[in-house]
C-alpha cells in the first residue's frame, strides 16, 4: 500500500509540473493540432469520383463470345472497358502502367461450343492486390455465368435431339441452337446481367479517419519519448537519489515516472479524440472499444519507451536529441505521415518492425475498412509486445545514481 502511495505522488508531482509548463502545454496539446488541421483541409489523397478503369484482351478472332462478354460489360456503365492487345497490356503491367488485365484465349468460343472447356488467364501486378482480388472476382464471374449458359444449351440440344427435331450428327443445326442461348438473343436471359443500386448518397471519405490517428501515434509517443529528458534531468540533479534516501523503493520510483508519463499520454488522446470527433467529425469505425483499447496500448508502449530512452542515456541532451530522431524517423516508417496501404510491399513489411506501424494500421483497419474487433488483435498483441520489451529493458538498466 505504502508503495502504491509513493508511485501515486510521483506520478501527480510529474503531471503538477506538466500543468504548469505553458511551452510544454502547447507542444503537447495545441501543437499537435496545428498539424492536424492543416493536413485534415488539404484534403491529401481525396480524388474524384470516376469509374473503374478494366483492361481486358481477346485472342480469338471478331464475332466471338468473348467480344459480346467485353460489350456487356460495357454496356453495364460501371465501368471503363480498355481493350488491348496482349502483348501490349502485358507490357504495361510489366511497366507498372497498369495493374492488371483479363484475357480470354484464342479458342475460347470453340472451347464453349464443343463443351472441351476453356480458361481465362489473369494477369496482374504482383504488388496490386485490391485490383488482382478485383480482376480475380471478375474472371470467376464470367465462368460460372458462361458455365451455366453452357449448361442451359447442353440441355436444351439433349431435348430436341430426344425429340427427334435435330439430328445428333448435324453440327451446324446444334451450332445454330446454342449460338443464340449463349449470347442471350431470342428474348432469353442476357448473356452477362449487371444490376445496381444506389443508395443514398457517396459521402467521401473524411481526410481525418486517416490524420488524426496518425499523429496520435505520433505525437503521444513524441511526447512521451521527450519526457526522457525529464527523468535524465532529476537523475543528474539528484532527485531520485534523494527520493530512494527518503525510504522511497526503487521499483516505486520507476513506477511513479512510468505512470506520470502514462498519464499525460491519456491526455493527449482523450483531447485527440474528443476534439477529432466534435471539429472534425471523426468515425471511429463499428468498434469504437477497440479503438480506446489500441489508443491506451499506444500510451502504455510509449511510456515504456521513454523510461528506457531515459536508462540508456547519460545526459539530457543525448536523451532529448534521441527522442526526437527516433520520433521522426519511426513517424513517416510507421505510416502515421501517410497509410501505409498506398506504400510498396516491402515498405509495408519494414513498417512491422516499428510499433507506430501496428498501431496506424489496426486504426486504419476499424476506421477506414471497418474491421471489427477481432480483426485488430494481432495490432494489440504486437504493442503488448513492444510494451514488455521496453519495459523489460528500462527495468533492467533503471538507476537513480548520475555515476554508473
Amino acid at each position: 500500500m505504502k508503495r502504491l502511495t509513493h508511485i501515486w505522488f510521483i506520478a501527480l508531482k510529474d503531471l503538477k509540473l506538466f500543468a504548469t509548463d505553458r511551452g510544454a502545454l502547447f507542444f503537447f496539446i495545441l501543437f499537435p493540432f496545428l498539424f492536424i488541421t492543416l493536413f485534415t483541409f488539404m484534403d491529401i489523397g481525396a480524388t474524384e469520383d470516376t469509374r473503374l478503369q478494366l483492361h481486358m484482351v481477346s485472342q480469338e478472332a471478331e464475332g466471338g463470345l468473348s467480344y459480346q462478354i467485353i460489350d456487356a460489360l460495357e454496356s453495364a456503365g460501371d465501368w471503363e472497358i480498355i481493350v488491348m492487345d496482349y502483348d501490349e497490356a502485358y507490357q504495361a503491367v510489366e511497366d507498372k502502367e497498369i495493374s492488371g488485365f483479363v484475357a480470354f484465349p484464342a479458342d475460347f468460343t470453340e472451347g464453349i461450343m464443343t463443351g472441351a472447356g476453356t480458361e481465362l488467364e489473369v494477369v496482374t501486378d504482383a504488388e496490386a492486390t485490391s485490383r488482382r482480388a478485383a480482376l480475380y472476382g471478375l474472371s470467376q464471374t464470367i465462368a460460372s455465368r458462361v458455365g451455366a449458359q453452357y449448361v442451359i444449351a447442353n440441355a436444351t440440344i439433349e431435348l430436341l435431339i430426344e425429340q427427334g427435331i435435330i439430328a445428333p450428327d448435324d453440327s451446324a443445326a446444334i451450332e445454330q441452337v446454342i449460338q443464340p442461348i449463349l449470347a442471350g438473343q431470342g428474348g432469353g436471359e442476357a448473356f452477362i446481367e449487371y444490376r445496381t443500386e444506389k443508395v443514398g448518397e457517396v459521402e467521401e471519405e473524411s481526410a481525418s479517419n486517416w490524420v488524426i490517428p496518425g499523429y496520435l501515434v505520433m505525437f503521444v509517443f513524441f511526447g512521451a519519448a521527450v519526457g526522457a529528458e525529464t527523468i535524465v534531468r532529476e537523475r543528474q540533479n539528484h532527485t531520485l537519489e534523494r527520493l530512494l534516501a527518503s525510504s522511497v523503493r526503487q521499483e516505486a520510483i520507476l513506477g511513479g515516472i512510468f505512470t506520470g508519463t502514462a498519464a499525460k499520454g491519456l491526455i493527449q488522446i482523450l483531447l485527440f479524440w474528443v476534439v477529432g470527433i466534435l471539429a472534425f467529425n471523426l468515425d471511429l469505425g463499428p468498434s469504437p472499444a477497440a479503438g480506446i483499447i489500441l489508443s491506451i496500448l499506444t500510451v502504455i508502449m510509449s511510456a515504456a519507451f521513454a523510461v528506457m530512452l531515459a536508462t540508456l542515456v547519460k545526459t539530457q541532451r543525448s536523451a532529448g536529441s534521441i527522442a526526437v530522431l527516433a520520433s521522426l524517423v519511426l513517424a513517416p516508417l510507421g505510416g502515421c505521415w501517410w497509410p501505409l496501404f498506398i506504400l510498396p510491399q516491402w515498405m509495408q513489411a519494414l513498417a512491422k518492425i516499428t510499433p507506430h506501424g501496428w498501431a496506424t494500421t489496426g486504426f486504419n483497419k476499424l476506421m477506414l475498412f471497418g474491421a471489427d474487433f477481432g480483426a485488430v488483435v494481432p495490432e494489440m498483441l504486437a504493442l503488448v509486445g513492444f510494451a514488455v520489451l521496453f519495459s523489460a529493458i528500462a527495468v533492467w538498466r533503471f538507476r537513480t545514481s548520475a555515476v554508473e
